[in-house]
């Protein structure tokens, strides 16, 4: 079983540290929806937004990046992988581009507040450049067609981005309760009612298999009442590899999740339906001190999140975007075994971390 996902990242920074999911991709089309173009666009634009503008070099150290990270936890083949005729290729390219124009826009967004990088901040951001660039090889530097100072001005505008995004949440900081933070923990036993064909699909039961799986939890539901060791019967019954769960409100799937959050220490739930099977949940926990506090922050910072995407999705309203099509369909991952770079964020977060 896993759990919903939460909101947004917490910083912009978070955006862009990619986690490396399969099943995560989006499209990314946040650029080209309004004007599209295809004329009057300098050498190796890709975009233009008002007067902010994005070069292919500047898209292939996060293209670069992204493919690399990929690489290195599934590697190559995972780009066979598509999904509705869409394939893991087009859609990593559009969640790059999607993120270098998300640092265009809000560099926009700085101007218009007069947010900008005092000289300590620069001096941070040209070390960065610095170091990531006498980190490339030179078979990295020609293929992406950078120099030091694309780097640097890409560290540049990432952190003018970070910078803006604490601007506009500066002055959020809702009071969080205890109980709208509260975390319980539980264990639970999980009889599935899907299976996994050979390319990780999805297969649902038929009836009569979900029949006997309803059977078998039954079972198990029935031995639990009766006293039996409820960590026996994980060990017996119990399809999912994890058999404890903390969480707080909204991050698990809401049948399970009203029923956990239903029972007192040591209660046993009824049968309990989701789309992953029928679980049976024992309470080991109503409130966890240190996982309350952790969650008050989590909280916090998507209250934060959700403010300045308000105002960010405002504003992208007001804005001409530009996409030159005929040179972003050239676009392609660069298959070459000495371009192995993955540390532009890393770098980034190693100079601005604190």
């Amino acid at each position: 079983m896993r759990m919903k996902r939460s909101g947004a990242a917490a910083a912009i920074l978070a955006a862009c540290m990619l986690t490396v999911s399969v099943g995560g991709c989006g499209r990314g089309d946040d650029i080209g929806t309004k004007v599209v173009l295809t004329t009057g666009f300098d050498k190796d634009e890709i975009f233009r937004i008002e007067t902010s503008s994005c070069s292919l070099p500047e898209l292939m150290v996060y293209l670069t990046t992204i493919q690399n990270r990929y690489e290195s936890v599934y590697g190559r083949e995972i780009w066979q992988t598509n999904a509705d005729g869409v394939t893991l290729e087009e859609n990593v390219k559009n969640i790059a581009l999607a993120q270098i124009a998300q640092i265009k826009t809000m560099n926009l967004m700085a101007e218009n507040y007069e947010v900008e990088l005092n000289e300590e901040e620069r001096a941070r951001a040209e070390n960065a450049a610095q170091a990531y660039y006498e980190s490339l090889g030179d078979r990295e530097i020609e293929l992406m067609g950078v120099n030091e100072k694309t780097i640097r001005s890409l560290y540049m505008e990432l952190a003018r981005a970070e910078k803006m995004y604490q601007y506009t949440i500066k002055d959020i900081n809702p009071e969080i309760s205890d109980d709208e933070a509260r975390t319980i923990t539980v264990q639970h036993i999980l009889i599935k009612t899907y299976a996994l064909d050979g390319t990780g699909k999805k297969i649902e039961y038929t009836q009569e298999a979900k029949k006997e799986a309803h059977m078998k939890a039954q079972e198990a539901l029935g031995l639990a009442r009766e006293g039996e060791d409820f960590d026996a019967l994980i060990r017996k019954y119990s399809e999912d590899d994890k058999t404890t769960y903390s969480f707080g409100k909204g991050e698990m799937d809401e049948a399970f999740e009203a029923a956990a959050f239903n029972l007192g220490t040591e209660e046993i739930s009824d049968i309990v339906e989701t789309e992953f099977g029928y679980h049976i949940i024992k309470c080991i926990s109503t409130f966890d001190r240190e996982e309350t506090d952790a969650n008050k922050v989590k909280i916090v910072e998507q209250r934060r999140e959700e403010a300045f995407g308000q105002e960010y999705d405002a504003y992208v309203e007001t804005l001409t975007r530009n996409l030159n099509e005929e040179l972003w369909e050239t676009v392609n991952f660069i298959y070459d075994e000495d371009v192995k770079t993955q540390n532009f964020f890393e770098v980034y977060e190693e100079y601005f971390g604190d």
